[in-house]
């Protein structure tokens, strides 16, 4: 048996001491092991469409670590040069506004994408950002494995209106079809700044734009005949809505375009519940798809990103419409007598945009004989006088053939697609009546009793008018034969 070594006792204290006074801190360790052990064991059974992006997980670091100050070698300090110039440093920090905000990616054809969002206008007003796409098949073990686009240009379709953003819909195009085996693959946008912000650098990012899983790529929906005749694209509703004016305008409107027709509605905090209550027994119907939006108050752009919303809109359902309407919820699409809608679109179908004549309609006066009942009366029903004043450029509104239109606006498309015609002359063929205003007032809109064809009211000529007042009582038997009474108590 061997001589134990002086001192080894001493030792063998020492260690268990170390070990009893950190025993705390071994539980902490090993009990924090256990858990990031469980957590990725979890993590393997969590369905494909949870996913943890690089951005989410500095989102979830940035209370914890904040941006790092630039190192010494890249701050840069003021500098008294030997001719006695003070030479002053700059020190960025933040960001100003998102280089790219997608809303919606489609589809324009096999070889075709378009990818509608917003951008920062700076950016884009005094700097030549760039774009390039990316196809990233599914099936790894294809020849064509990275497919880069030789055209990737931009259209900036809101006429300089935006604000801190401007809407953008980027255009990529394949120089041939992609995903045709349909196994699936992802679209990337690489979104590069070209020195603008900054011009010591070039910063890129490059955004999963689509993903199309495999099995899910319908070639034939760019050949077949589309699901709807006309589809209403409604810009961003806000504000306080008065639902009796929406329960009027989807009656009227679902009675004109019929059965082949759909209505897409924005809500951007105006379709409150009662206005939901209008709407529920179309959306139940068919007839109206709801959108909530308001998420897109966050970004700055111009009149609740009204550009943006109608893009995505005329992108989302280009193939799905003949014709694509573009107006407000205060305005209603009239055509004359002893014709259809579906006759005057018949007769121009040569365009691929007409534009509408717009009838201006007092928001204030109605006419005498309504006094003891106009509480009873609908809104297009007993505002009967039309402004008449002569020499004013009046705003028009439009229809497009979608298939032929690559970007869109408010009153009118700019992006046609080669050999695609505009016609403005639809006189006497089709015209809307605007009521402007009223869809936000929650009181009763007749302010002004008339006994009169016509009347000089504050500096402006107005005629008698009732072509609309026609037909409220069709409008209504309609509204009684699709839904029943459910909406006869609505409120102003």
């Amino acid at each position: 048996m061997g001589k134990e070594r002086p001192g080894g006792e001493k030792q063998k204290r020492m260690v268990v001491g170390v070990v009893c006074n950190f025993a705390a801190e071994l539980k902490l360790l090993l009990t924090a092991l256990l858990l990031l052990c469980t957590l990725v064991t979890l993590l393997q059974f969590v369905p494909s469409r949870f996913t943890i992006s690089a951005s989410d997980l500095r989102f979830c670091i940035s209370p914890i670590a904040a941006s790092p100050s630039p190192s010494l070698s890249d701050t840069q300090s003021d500098d008294l040069l030997s001719n006695g110039i003070l030479r002053r440093a700059f020190h960025p920090y933040g960001a100003a506004a998102y280089n790219f905000i997608t809303m919606g990616t489609y589809r324009g054809g096999p070889n075709t994408f378009a990818i509608v969002g917003l951008a920062s206008k700076p950016l884009h007003l005094y700097s030549r950002p760039a774009y390039q796409c990316q196809w990233l098949p599914s099936n790894t073990k294809q020849n064509n494995t990275n497919i880069t686009s030789s055209l990737a240009y931009k259209i900036l379709p809101d006429w300089g209106y935006g604000r801190v953003y401007t809407v953008v819909v980027v255009n990529c195009t394949f120089s041939h079809p992609v995903n045709l085996d349909n196994s699936g693959g992802t679209l990337l946008l690489h979104a590069s700044t070209s020195g603008g912000g900054d011009s010591k650098f070039n910063l890129t990012d490059t955004i999963p734009a689509l993903t199309e899983p495999p099995g899910t790529f319908n070639l034939s929906l760019f050949t077949s005949k589309p699901k709807y005749d006309y589809l209403y694209c409604g810009s961003s509703l806000y504000g306080t809505l008065s639902p009796q004016r929406v329960r009027e305008w989807i009656a009227y409107h679902v009675r004109l375009f019929g059965e082949r027709s759909h209505f897409v509605i924005h809500d951007a905090g105006g379709v409150h519940e009662e206005v939901l209550e209008v709407l529920k027994p179309w959306m139940e119907l068919g007839y109206v798809s709801l959108q909530d939006i308001r998420e897109q108050e966050r970004f700055d752009g111009y009149y609740h990103n009204q550009f943006l919303v109608v893009n995505d809109c005329l992108h989302r359902y280009k193939f799905m419409a003949k014709w694509i309407f573009f107006f407000d919820v205060d305005e209603y699409i009239f055509v004359p007598p002893k014709t259809t809608l579906g006759s005057v679109l018949d007769s121009l179908s040569d365009y691929s945009q007409i534009t509408i004549e717009q009838m201006p309609m007092s928001n204030k006066l109605c006419h005498s004989v309504d006094a003891a009942k106009r509480h009873r009366k609908w809104g297009f029903e007993k505002l009967v006088y039309r402004d008449v004043k002569r020499g004013i450029r009046r705003d028009r509104k439009y229809a497009i053939q979608p298939r032929n239109v690559y970007a869109t606006g408010v009153h009118m498309s700019q992006n046609l697609g080669a050999g695609a015609k505009t016609t403005h002359k639809t006189e006497g063929r089709i015209k809307y009546f605007h009521y402007h205003g009223t869809i936000a007032q929650r009181r009763e809109p007749c302010r002004n009793l008339v006994n009169s064809t016509d009347i000089n009211f504050e500096n402006n000529p107005f005629v008698l008018d009732t072509t609309l007042r026609d037909l409220a009582g069709s409008v209504k038997k309609f509204e009684l034969k699709m839904i029943g009474s459910r909406l006869y108590n609505t409120r102003q």
